[in-house]
């Protein structure tokens, strides 16, 4: 059964580069505008994994996944922030909110494909 990840950026080119990299992987894709619509879209399926940029309006990436580590089915399930920001401030206040992995823009697929394999366990 293919591994499912919930993409979750404000910017549909963005969200539409990263799942053609990730279905082209073999991974299923689901994809959210921002945190708010993300939220809604965390109703008991089963995520492998979540990628998450910072910056969204409505919700943004840091207070989304506060928020997503507060319900019980997601609560260790594991998140990329994939976003401009590379400040060490950040990259904490993320840290602590629950995130593993944080990946720079511009990134390479490839580059992004090996912290979602180091993430997603077989």
């Amino acid at each position: 059964m293919a591994k499912t990840i919930l993409i979750v950026d404000d910017s549909s080119s963005m969200r539409q580069t990263v799942g053609m990299a990730l279905k082209k992987a073999g991974y299923e894709v689901v994809d959210a505008c921002d945190g708010r619509d993300a939220l809604t879209k965390l109703d008991g399926r089963k995520y492998n994994l979540i990628i998450s940029d910072v910056n969204m309006p409505n919700m943004d990436g840091i207070s989304f996944v506060k928020a997503a580590k507060q319900l019980a089915n997601y609560r260790f399930t594991p998140v990329i922030m994939l976003t401009t920001e590379s400040g060490e401030t950040l990259k904490n206040e993320g840290r602590a909110a629950g995130v593993k992995a944080w990946v720079v823009k511009p990134f390479q697929p490839a580059q992004m494909l090996e912290a979602v394999q180091k993430l997603i366990l077989p």
